[in-house]
């Protein structure tokens, strides 16, 4: 079975063909990383213009790359959501077209799942598992429980982690995106210089909360003649980040513990998301997971950021399982993978 992918949820455009023999046989990406920097943050009308720039000629070289044709595909699938809404319905129609012209089936792929699956397309992992999903736009803990059946744990009840890296990033004066940027000034500085706050450490539950963190370190900035010299920058971000890793420790081992009681046979710990790439919280998480035994699972770097063959690879899971979608399926802005979890408390929404 080969499935072509498609990406196009935020600022990546991305295209990549996959078989079910876990072969990613192209996997390309065109990062808008020079056209959103001068302003920090993700340009939503620039990203859909950059996505409608060149998908066409991205796809084309995947499947060059590949060495197939369309006639060759067994599907289409694409990111239908969530992002944002100009990007993605770049993607959902540009693999609608190629989807209808060719007879081929159609796969409405949730952001989300294609991080949550993306380590079965490098390694043998079994559901149910423990899914710790870290990027610019999400924070959560859920339980995979099968394809396409989540239970969510926990989530940001206000920003998400690789936002705040980004702002954090920002107010330091480094560069975007901030995730790498933090962890590099991180490397050479102290992370006991400063005491930063560890939202909800040791509470109930897990949900996250990283909106009074990034007010303390602005406030914490303040207090230094500007612009910040190296080494401070280098003790503040290696606070920041300290902070971020004991909150994400604690967090997830609360739904270790639940995991625990409610699927003995889990053991498995999924760590996904552009976050993941960040080598100090891979090892602050390895550590949880040595003491609360369970194997850590984290795709390589590559498939953490948003990429199209995690999309590719979550379409032939799902296809495996008759599991195409109609021609009608919309893009979606918000797409939660469980449903049915109650809103979390915070951000204007009360317990």
């Amino acid at each position: 079975m080969l499935v072509l992918g498609i990406e196009t949820s935020c600022d990546e455009t991305a295209a990549a063909v996959v078989s079910d023999k876990r072969e990613i046989l192209a996997d390309l990406v065109r990062s808008q990383i020079d056209a959103h920097a001068p302003f920090g943050g993700i340009v939503p009308e620039l990203a859909a213009r950059a996505h409608l720039d060149h998908l066409d000629s991205l796809i084309r070289a995947a499947l060059e790359q590949s060495g197939v044709g369309l006639s060759d595909l067994d599907g289409i699938a694409a990111t239908a959501g969530p992002g944002l809404v100009g990007g993605l319905i770049v993607g959902v129609m540009t693999a609608k077209a190629i989807a209808a012209s060719r007879g081929l089936p159609f796969i409405a792929v949730n952001h989300l799942e294609g991080h949550a699956l993306s380590p079965r397309l490098v390694s043998d992992i079994e559901f149910p598992y423990l899914v710790l999903l870290v990027s610019g736009g999400h924070c959560q803990l859920l339980v995979a429980e099968a394809v396409g059946r989540y239970k969510r744990l926990g989530t940001t009840i206000d920003d998400a982690v690789g936002e705040a890296f980004d702002k954090a990033a920002k107010m330091l004066g480094l560069a975007y995106p901030g995730g790498p940027e933090i962890e590099r000034a991180a490397s050479r500085g102290d992370a006991a210089a400063y005491a930063l706050p560890r939202p909800l450490l040791g509470a109930d539950g897990c949900h996250f909360s990283f909106s009074g963190l990034k007010t303390a370190l602005r406030r914490l900035i303040t207090k230094f003649p500007q612009p910040l010299d190296q080494r401070t920058v280098g003790d503040i971000a290696a606070s920041f980040q300290a902070s971020v890793g004991d909150v994400l420790v604690d967090r997830t081992r609360h739904a270790m513990e639940i995991v625990r009681a409610r699927y003995p046979e889990a053991r498995d710990l999924v760590v996904a998301g552009g976050v993941a790439a960040n080598a100090y919280l891979r090892g602050r998480l390895e550590s949880l997971c040595a003491g609360m035994d369970f194997r850590l699972v984290a795709p390589p770097q590559k498939l953490c950021t948003d990429n199209a063959a995690m999309i590719a690879w979550a379409g032939i899971e799902r296809l495996r399982l008759g599991l195409a979608d109609t021609l009608e399926a919309p893009a979606r802005p918000r797409w939660p993978l469980d449903p049915k979890a109650p809103p979390a408390a915070g951000a204007g929404v009360k317990a």
